[in-house]
């Protein structure tokens, strides 16, 4: 578990610690194509992961109607700080798509369900 840091403000050491609280996924901790059904409070997104950092994605009708090949950068709060390589539940994913030059960032996630690798 998280250790409150005295260099951190009580915000984002509470922001870290509700993270673990509330959990999610590491995605180093995947199996190579593993699948995700990430979901947010606007709609459901699927995911396979790849071991290099980088999945599939689709659910989305404007940015991937269609699965489309992004960088995961992790989830945040809401704000610049980000949790990489992580999605946790009360956080927004936060993706790099390759048509966009900003990063595309979700609604905050209800739930993440991992199934089983293809």
């Amino acid at each position: 578990m998280f250790q409150a840091h005295d260099n951190l403000s009580d915000e984002i050491n509470g922001n870290i610690i509700r993270s673990e609280i509330e959990g999610g996924v590491y995605l180093k901790d995947l199996p190579d194509n593993a699948t995700l059904e990430v979901i947010t409070q606007n709609r459901p997104y699927m995911l396979m992961i790849d071991g290099d950092g980088s999945a599939w994605i689709w659910g989305h009708p404007q940015f991937c109607p269609k699965p489309v090949r992004v960088r995961i950068s992790g989830s945040n709060w809401g704000g610049s700080m980000i949790k990489s390589a992580y999605l946790g539940r009360g956080m927004r994913l936060e993706f790099k798509h390759p048509n966009y030059d900003c990063p595309i960032i979700t609604t905050p996630i209800v739930d993440i369900r991992v199934r089983q690798a293809a």
